[in-house]
């Protein structure tokens, strides 16, 4: 059963940027996002708050992650490689930090949705397709690195983070808030749209969109503001206005 999971974490590995946005869209376009939950504003407003902690968490911690110790995860020729072990800052909490902040993101995205149905299979597939990513990375760390890596394993938890040792694991480190921006803007930007992309979707689904068309007015500019901001920082980075550490791979 590994095996077959590592062949489709390395399926996905080379194909996600391309797989995971149509999973999205495919999982949306079969169902509507209901406009209440049991016919309450209050509860609907309150689900909508729960998934914007969930994705905004997701967002710090690859935030956290990426300031204090990046590592590109595009792999060479977009196959997993790595060329150092890095287990330091956030890494030092958590194997896959940057994974569990996607998940925490989707997990808010499909929770903004609202659908049960939605919901489940989107969280199922996207929890089950980076437990094969993560399966398919440490067949080869652990080829690569040896005991370092079983030492590393043994210390440090494959998914949720040990907080307790946040202290210890960034002492001596400088969080680098441009590297963040650099480095995770495109992310930062494609959760805020995605979000409001969904939130919109389930007001244009609805008989009488009048009534809702300032708001829906106010959504939009949401998402061309978040699309100026990610075009103007990509602007900045190739001007090198914004410079960035040269980040570690593993």
């Amino acid at each position: 059963m590994q095996s077959i999971m590592v062949r489709i974490g390395n399926f996905f590995f080379r194909y996600r940027n391309h797989a995971f946005p149509l999973v999205v869209l495919a999982l949306f376009v079969l169902a509507v996002p209901p406009h209440e939950i049991f016919h309450s504003e209050t509860l609907e407003y309150a689900k909508d708050f729960l998934a914007l902690l969930l994705a905004f968490s997701g967002l710090a911690l690859r935030a956290l992650v990426i300031g204090y110790a990046y590592i590109k995860r595009g792999g060479l020729k977009k196959k997993v490689y790595a060329e150092n072990l890095v287990t330091e800052g956030i890494f030092r909490l958590s194997r896959n930090p940057l994974y569990l902040g996607n998940m925490l993101i989707y997990s808010g995205v499909f929770l903004m949705h609202g659908n049960p149905m939605v919901m489940l299979a989107g969280f199922t597939f996207y929890l089950f397709v980076y437990q094969c990513i993560i399966l398919a990375e440490e067949e080869y760390l652990r080829g690569k690195f040896g005991d370092a890596y079983d030492a590393y394993c043994a210390d440090t938890p494959r998914w949720w983070p040990n907080p307790s040792r946040f202290r210890e694991a960034t002492e001596g480190m400088r969080f680098n808030l441009k590297r963040v921006i650099v480095k995770d803007y495109s992310t930062i930007a494609n959760t805020f749209v995605t979000l409001t992309l969904t939130e919109m979707y389930e007001y244009l689904a609805l008989r009488d969109i009048s009534a809702h068309f300032g708001y829906l007015c106010f959504l939009g500019g949401m998402i061309a503001l978040s699309a100026i901001m990610a075009l103007t920082v990509q602007a900045l980075k190739k001007s090198n206005r914004l410079s960035d550490v040269t980040p570690k791979e593993a």
